[in-house]
């Protein structure tokens, strides 16, 4: 252990002058494009200020972040179904969750958001029963597909298509000895999944999610087409009264910085814990982790 803990030690490496010059110059550059910015009247900060805080910019945050996290739970429940499903030997089973993937992954997610408001125009209404009885329910789908439930449907469903993508990499991270040696001991499909695959997928799975979860925060000012008083449509409805177009777009732009900034923090934190966790496993032992009843490493 103590020769891994020296080689994660950060080695020390004497500057040279290029690169002194080179953080004098970035210093400089960033000094000045801040002067002018901050010293720009046209920017009118005190704008900026007066409604950074505003009733309709937090409430518009707060419906951006609902949006954000219940997508991300959706799609990542939904993108782990269609990653096993991937993951099948049965074919037909495994090209339709292919078939999903390609067909979300290969068209634009404003197209998607834009097509499930406007679903009604292919299904107005739709009908849930029980097969070969006249036991049903009607449903007006003009109804129920509002804007919100329309963003809700749009991103979850693209952002299933990418967490399959992200989960079955995971799964093809786990060595096949693993696989092997749940085999040898008479675990089912289903526990080797739970037991196995899961745990050892999730160091790859975990810090690509936090990217997709950060991508998704930012994603979801798409929905304003759609007339959801999110972030950007709440800074919209105001400078279309205001017309302080620049002020209120620079509020919009902080407040997606801020809370980026914020989600990226436990996302490196993981990221680092993970890092180290797989770095500090002797090379040997990486693909042992499994025991019979009796202690016999398989």
């Amino acid at each position: 252990m103590g020769s891994v803990d020296a080689a994660l030690k950060p080695r020390l490496r004497l500057r040279t002058r290029s690169e002194y010059a080179g953080w004098i110059l970035s210093i400089l550059v960033g000094v000045g494009i801040l002067t002018s910015v901050l010293t720009n009247s046209n920017f009118k900060w005190e704008i900026v200020g007066k409604y950074f805080f505003a009733e309709t910019i937090l409430r518009g945050l707060m419906l951006t972040i609902f949006l954000t996290v219940a997508s991300m739970a959706l799609g990542t429940l939904l993108g782990l179904a269609l990653a096993i499903m991937r993951a099948s030997h049965v074919k037909p089973v495994s090209m339709t969750a292919g078939l999903y993937i390609t067909l979300f992954r290969g068209t634009p997610v404003l197209v998607q958001l834009i097509f499930w408001f406007n679903i009604s125009a292919l299904y107005p209404n739709l009908s849930i029963g029980i097969p070969f009885t006249d036991i049903s329910t009607a449903i007006d789908v003009n109804t129920i597909m509002g804007p919100i439930t329309a963003a809700l449907v749009g991103l979850t469903l693209n952002q299933a298509a990418y967490m399959a993508e992200i989960i079955r990499g995971g799964f093809s991270a786990v060595g096949k000895g693993q696989l092997e040696a749940a085999d040898s001991l008479g675990m089912s499909a289903s526990m080797r999944m739970r037991k196995v695959i899961i745990p050892q997928a999730m160091p790859s799975i975990i810090p690509a999610t936090g990217n997709q979860f950060i991508g998704m925060f930012k994603e979801t000012s798409l929905v304003s087409v759609l007339g959801v008083a999110e972030l950007l449509q709440s800074t919209q409805l105001i400078y279309a009264r205001t017309f302080e177009t620049i002020p209120l777009l620079i509020v919009a732009s902080l407040w997606y910085l801020v809370m980026t900034l914020l989600l990226s923090y436990p996302q490196s934190k993981l990221e680092q814990k993970y890092s180290r966790a797989t770095a500090r496993l002797p090379r040997k032992s990486k693909s042992v982790v499994l025991t019979d009843p009796e202690g016999i490493a398989r």
